[in-house]
């Protein structure tokens, strides 16, 4: 009985460090945060009538459909409904139009 309780009680060594969830960040910071912050920041203070546009050469060499996932991420975490399009040179986003 005894050999029962010391192997249950001896647990290996510990491979990882333990931190506190408590003092964790929580937010996604992906590779595009910066981007898509200044991009949303401008887009919040532009009139609902108008559209950014980003030129595409101006964005790091972001592919555009990476570019509209994040944008569209981050817009919808921060409740903000928003449009886009692009053509060859530009990718353009605005304010949704609020419902009727």
């Amino acid at each position: 009985m005894a050999k029962e309780e010391k192997a249950k009680s001896a647990q290996p060594a510990m491979k990882y460090s333990r931190v506190q969830i408590a003092g964790l960040k929580k937010g996604r910071r992906g590779k595009h945060h910066d981007l898509v912050r200044g991009i949303l920041g401008e887009l919040k203070s532009a009139p609902a009538t108008s559209a950014l546009e980003i030129p595409l050469e101006d964005v790091g060499g972001i592919g555009l459909a990476k570019l509209r996932s994040a944008v569209h991420r981050a817009a919808s975490a921060e409740g903000v409904s928003i449009e886009t399009l692009a053509d060859e040179k530009n990718f353009y986003v605005w304010k949704r139009p609020a419902s009727k």
